[in-house]
């Protein structure tokens, strides 16, 4: 039987969810083997996320805010306009998936935050992005 090299692997890690006026946001990271350097402290990691408009009224997606928590507790944050260079417009049922990727310092960490979201009439809310881990798959147990 073959074997698969483990530094090309990629590993399902974690899964987050939340809704806010709905719109939903789903998560899902990776450790990236193939990318990182655990000797010299780099540790890869992909995230996915799905933004679904499951309300009644189009949002568009104007900025990010990253709340990066690394294993020492030291805190980044990052914020910018829309994701991927893009800013989503969203009417009832649609649904927008990028990836995107976080390199830290720990084999183990945590992201969340938000996405401000802009209803066709102008007004603003927070759509919440739950807390999800990044972690070698060793390092959940």
């Amino acid at each position: 039987m073959p074997q698969s090299d483990p530094r090309s692997a990629t590993f399902d890690v974690t899964n987050s969810m939340a809704v806010t006026e709905g719109i939903r946001v789903d998560v899902r990271s990776k450790y990236l083997a193939d990318q990182s350097m655990p000797r010299q402290q780099r540790y890869v990691f992909a995230y996915t996320v799905r933004v679904r408009n499951e309300g009644r009224e189009t949002a568009a997606l104007r900025s990010r805010h990253w709340i990066i928590t690394d294993g020492n507790a030291k805190v980044e944050e990052v914020r910018g306009p829309g994701v991927v260079r893009r800013q989503p417009r969203l009417a009832p049922g649609e649904e927008f998936e990028y990836t995107s990727g976080c390199v830290l310092t720990t084999p183990r960490g945590e992201m969340h935050g938000e996405y401000q979201m802009v209803r066709e009439d102008g007004r603003t809310f927070d759509a919440a992005i739950a807390p999800f881990a990044l972690a070698l798959p060793h390092s959940l147990n």
